[in-house]
């Protein structure tokens, strides 16, 4: 490790931090992380915390899981790298895809094609759901709907399609063609309804409405979280997500599920899309692919795009996209590793059992503390508390008071997400109760303090 002054001393001064102000990055130095171990990371002052980020939603086995890091360094040692673009390929990313395509298998997901990571995913996603249509012969088909709430990246296409004001409004104008759609939120919704099955009923009655609206025919593909992640962990009614691929098939629109968070293991389920008994025409991955330890994502597709794409004579199906590093060979060996490691801990069963004993401990909180306006999970670990400075009001919380509950918080011994009014939880998924527990007792410190 460098000299820890040194560190201190140019710690945001030589760089921008993603979705931060540079401004506050310099008021507010960032944690400096320097080890990690298991669910614990290590700062530069050496203070252990348990990681509840679990790095950024990707770091499901942990920090230190052997079998991925001996992968990556067996791979730097025989092919650092290789292209797939036409005419080569490598023998990692040949036997991942046979892997991936047995994983979501019970989705319905026929072949892959290979990114650096989520944001790639979702453009490549979006970018092949119009090709698909032009091959067919409704090249008319161009326009995207997706959910507000949602996040999808922050490429152009993915910006484009989130629901965030947050990460679209500085850089507008963006993609024309893409339409927003209420989320199934029912804290916060434009009907004031509180059922969660009510309200599935009222978000899908909307979607049918836009896509009258704007004509079935000129819609390629509608986008969306099984369980919206940054949004604020938004976990939709069972129903919903059956009734939006109802819709798409009525109305010959490809359904594209982000499953960059919740593949893998982290609903509780091996994919978002399985957990509501789903199967979607694609499955953008990325994240806990490689455990977060190489940039590598991957865009699963179904049987029908694959027959529509492998069956042209027009020349139409010619993929004219794709990145340096797609089917990078390190990527893929850390890949396979981390689906084996995955499925030999079953991790989405733990997910399940630790994500119900943390949605627990959090309503438990919420008892004895004003300030938590409402308390979001249920599926894995994915959690989250939105908090308020009125609850009957439903006031968010000022960035002050948050940011002193993120300090104390850590102080307490547990790295926790802020994101707006909302206390974003995403442990690694190998956790224990006695983990979780911690995770509630330091959430407690912190909101006491504020």
């Amino acid at each position: 490790m460098k000299d820890s002054n040194f560190l201190k001393e140019n710690n945001a001064r030589h760089m921008w931090h993603p979705m931060a102000h540079p401004a506050d990055s310099l008021a507010n130095p960032p944690k400096i992380i320097t080890g990690g171990a298991g669910a614990r990371i290590r700062d530069v002052d050496g203070r252990e915390t348990l990681d509840a980020v679990g790095g950024l939603w990707n770091v499901n086995l942990g920090f230190s899981c052997d079998p991925v890091k001996r992968a990556i360094a067996d791979q730097l040692n025989a092919l650092p790298y290789y292209s797939t673009f036409r005419g080569t390929t490598n023998d990692a990313i040949i036997e991942l895809s046979f892997m991936l395509r047995n994983f979501f298998a019970p989705e319905g997901m026929a072949r892959a094609f290979f990114t650096s990571g989520g944001s790639d995913s979702v453009e490549t996603a979006l970018r092949l759901a119009r090709q698909y249509h032009k091959v067919r012969g409704e090249p008319g088909r161009v326009k995207y709907l997706s959910l507000k709430k949602g996040y999808h990246g922050t490429h152009f296409g993915g910006a484009s399609v989130n629901g965030n004001a947050n990460f679209r409004t500085q850089y507008e104008p963006l993609l024309p063609g893409c339409y927003h759609v209420p989320a199934p939120y029912t804290y916060r919704n434009p009907f004031n309804e509180t059922d969660p099955a009510k309200l599935a009923q009222l978000c899908a009655q909307a979607l049918q409405d836009e896509i009258a609206f704007q004509g079935a025919g000129t819609i390629a593909a509608l986008i969306m979280e099984p369980v919206l992640g940054a949004g604020g962990v938004i976990p939709p009614h069972e129903s919903f997500m059956p009734m939006v691929r109802d819709i798409c098939d009525r109305n010959g629109i490809l359904l594209i599920a982000d499953e960059v968070i919740t593949a893998f293991g982290r609903t509780g389920s091996w994919s978002g899309s399985r957990h509501w008994g789903v199967k979607p025409d694609m499955m953008s991955t990325a994240k806990a692919i490689t455990n977060g330890y190489f940039p590598f994502g991957a865009v699963m597709l179904n049987e029908t795009i694959a027959e529509a794409f492998e069956s042209d004579t027009s020349g139409r199906a010619a993929i004219g996209h794709g990145y340096t590093y797609s089917g990078h060979p390190v990527g893929a060996a850390a890949a396979i590793a981390c689906l084996r490691e995955t499925e030999r801990l079953n991790v989405a069963a733990n997910a399940g059992e630790r994500g119900a004993e943390l949605f627990a401990g959090l309503n438990g909180l919420a008892g004895k503390h004003d300030i938590i306006g409402d308390v979001r999970g249920g599926h894995g670990l994915m959690c989250a508390l939105e908090l308020v400075s009125d609850r009957d009001a439903k006031t968010p919380i000022d960035k002050q008071t948050i940011g002193r509950i993120f300090e104390a918080t850590y102080e307490a011994g547990v790295m926790i997400r802020v994101s707006g009014p909302n206390i974003i939880l995403s442990p690694p998924l190998i956790i224990t109760a006695d983990d979780v527990q911690q995770i509630v007792d330091a959430l407690d410190a912190g909101l006491s303090d504020a």
